[in-house]
């Protein structure tokens, strides 16, 4: 039996003028790390809080740990932990007095399921007199997926957990993730960022509240229709102006210092002629390579191949 299901879920906002989430189904896996990947907007906030039962969607049918989400709220709270996408803790109570107030709600103690949080909670054990609005952005961090965890739940919900926070900490906290999948705890995790879809075992790319694409991340890597290259020139303003002209083109878009392009067609000169039509607009340092594609690749290349999911409704 599946741990989360969604099945023809739509959710509409200002009296039905805003479609927040469009007819989305998928299905996790008991243990699974589930990834829902989109920008800001996606939906992702909304079908998190239709799972955990604090929003009910318009139609559709949802289920989490077997209970349904309209009937069996009190079930689904009680098993869930969720950690909302803004540190949304007491900031006037310390660091232990949180975990004790969020123990004492689910009717446990921190010593109960301490063997679940304790590496996490020994990174911030050092603070534990310290009041959580002083705490830095890693620390609430750590100090939300404790609280979120404390009545050893089977389900985890993480909304957008690492936007906002360093690098370092970013990294430390998928690590934490990594050990809590070893607990058998079902995690489904929403972030904007493209670069942690390859940390999940299956994600759902979402863009204006539909699903574009669903799979495991290098699958959906490898479904990439197109020639993709790499290409980069000393007049980067006028660059992406004319590759956009040029017929051969699909698509072109800043990547960091280059401009990655995408062929409509797979010609064995694809690179010496897109080099002789930008000599021919007086471009020089001219560099274009072969790439392989990345997760923000493919999501960009499902958005163009699906313009109503890229500006929504």
């Amino acid at each position: 039996m599946d741990a989360v299901t969604l099945e023809h879920i739509t959710k509409t906002y200002e009296k039905g003028t805003v479609r927040a989430v469009e007819d989305v189904s998928f299905a996790v896996k008991p243990g699974e790390l589930f990834g829902l990947i989109g920008p800001d907007g996606a939906g992702k906030t909304s079908i998190f809080r239709i799972l955990t039962t604090l929003l009910l969607a318009d139609s559709g049918t949802a289920t989490v740990a077997a209970h349904d989400v309209r009937t069996d709220y009190q079930a689904i709270r009680n098993t869930v932990g969720y950690m909302p996408g803004r540190f949304s803790l007491y900031q006037d109570l310390t660091v232990q007095e949180n975990l004790n107030f969020f123990a004492t709600l689910f009717d446990t103690t921190i010593a109960a399921n301490y063997a679940l949080i304790k590496d996490i909670y020994e990174q911030i054990e050092p603070f534990r007199d310290r009041r959580a609005g002083k705490l830095s952005g890693g620390m609430k961090q750590k100090l939300a997926l404790c609280c979120a965890l404390i009545h050893k739940p089977t389900v985890l919900f993480l909304d957008e957990p690492t936007t906002g926070v360093d690098a370092v900490s970013r990294k430390e906290f998928w690590a934490m993730l990594g050990q809590l999948r070893q607990q058998s705890i079902t995690i489904l995790v929403s972030t904007p960022y493209m670069d942690e879809a390859t940390l999940c075992e299956r994600i759902a790319l979402l863009q204006g509240g539909k699903i574009l694409s669903i799979d495991t991340p290098d699958n959906i890597v490898r479904a990439y229709p197109h020639p993709l290259y790499a290409v980069k020139t000393d007049a980067v303003h006028s660059l992406l102006h004319d590759l956009r002209a040029y017929a051969p083109v699909l698509s072109s878009y800043a990547f960091g210092e280059f401009v990655h392009v995408a062929f409509r067609q797979n010609q064995p000169n694809n690179d010496a002629a897109l080099r002789d039509y930008l000599r021919a607009r007086q471009h020089t340092g001219i560099v274009v390579k072969p790439i392989e594609p990345t997760i923000e690749d493919r999501f960009i290349e499902l958005m163009t191949a699906n313009p109503t999911a890229a500006h929504g409704n």
